[in-house]
């Protein structure tokens, strides 16, 4: 009676305790128009002048065809990041090739896991999708590994093959980043000092000194909600915990049936 009356409490702690990791490892929603507010309306042309977006942003550019357009958001450890684009086209004399490509803040190229990354649209056509799914951030990696860590993300939008006729015709570009929450599933053991974030090596505490005060030097000033975690938790902690308590009623249970009574099971005659 004792075994069953734990199991029943141990479980329903259990149940409580899966029940916010397993809220927290869905994707978050997507947000509404009305949070589009100050979203970026240009584009960078270089990594140093990538414009700063936010997860869950519209960003907005007008260029012209030729352009190499620059943008750069955060992504911290256990997020997937999914890349789109549209890219609004005039009226072309022949088929283009646009291509996105997403880089780490070591300027990595970052091979996408799905997604149409490159698209050639025919004459006459008046849009182009893009789409990158980068694989999961991880918290830490071998130095040689090309692996996505924790930091600020570049993406680059380009035309790959023009006509000198189209050289410079007027295009509008729409760049929205979201990220799905994989959780414990992509957790390693390991935690980077610092996360990829350009100029972070040098950055410097503001100090007060003979009434002058320096800033920091840090290129990026993205970062995700809440800040920068590093991976220092994951819902793998729950089921570490959960499977540690159920190994403890297994034990306890087996010696239970197996002990006996406590009896010796005949009296020696002569007693």
């Amino acid at each position: 009676m004792w075994i069953t009356k734990a199991l029943s409490a141990t479980l329903l702690a259990l149940g409580l305790a899966a029940g916010p990791a397993a809220a927290d490892s869905s994707p978050s929603p997507s947000p509404s128009s009305s949070s589009d507010g100050g979203a970026p309306t240009t584009a960078g042309t270089s990594f140093r002048t990538a414009t700063e977006i936010k997860q869950g942003q519209r960003a907005t550019a007008s260029a012209s065809t030729g352009d190499y357009l620059y943008w750069s958001f955060p992504a911290d450890a256990g997020q997937r990041p999914t890349v789109r684009t549209t890219v609004k086209l005039p009226q072309s004399h022949a088929p283009q090739t646009w291509q996105i490509d997403v880089y780490d803040g070591l300027r990595r190229r970052q091979s996408c896991q799905y997604g149409a990354q490159t698209r050639t649209v025919a004459q006459g056509d008046t849009s182009v999708d893009l789409a990158c799914v980068l694989r999961t951030v991880r918290a830490w990696s071998e130095p040689w590994a090309n692996d996505p860590l924790p930091g600020t993300y570049y993406v680059r939008l380009t035309v790959l093959n023009l006509t000198t006729a189209d050289l410079g015709q007027p295009i509008g570009a729409l760049l929205q980043v979201d990220s799905k929450d994989v959780g414990g599933a992509a957790a390693v053991d390991g935690t980077l000092a610092k996360p990829l974030v350009p100029g972070i090596s040098v950055s410097s505490k503001p100090e007060e000194s003979a009434g002058s005060s320096s800033k920091s030097a840090v290129l990026s000033s993205i970062e995700p909600e809440g800040g920068w975690s590093s991976g220092w938790w994951s819902d793998r902690w729950v089921w570490t915990g959960v499977g540690a308590v159920l190994a403890a009623l297994a034990g306890i249970g087996g010696y239970a049936l197996t002990r006996g009574s406590g009896r010796p099971s005949r009296v020696p005659p002569g007693s």
